[in-house]
């Protein structure tokens, strides 16, 4: 059987807000974004896997959310990933072969 996905409540959903406070404006501008955009729908298991990068310092989380590298070890779950995805900016748009200002293999 599988288990109901529930909803973090008002009062986890501000303790967590409150955690999510860092020192870094790069990182308190995409934390929140991320919460202008999925704090109604935020369930405990992503709470819980955004809880887990809070853990890191600014200046890895910030390497995290820009991509310039992916969670290992023990920060390496599927709800971290899933958290990931939620929080980081789109990746930038690649030209496709061919196109107007695409760059030519010659």
């Amino acid at each position: 059987m599988t288990e109901a996905i529930r909803l973090l409540d008002a009062r986890s959903l501000d303790r967590l807000k409150w955690r999510c406070r860092r020192g870094m404006l790069e990182n308190d501008l995409l934390i929140e974004r991320f919460f202008q955009r999925h704090e109604a729908a935020l369930t405990e298991d992503q709470g819980a896997a955004l809880a887990r990068l809070m853990d890191l310092a600014d200046n890895d989380l910030l390497d995290l959310l820009l991509r310039r590298k992916e969670p290992d070890g023990e920060i390496d779950t599927p709800e971290v990933r899933e958290v990931l995805c939620m929080l980081r900016p789109p990746a930038p748009r690649q030209p496709l072969a061919g196109a107007p200002g695409a760059a030519s293999r010659s």
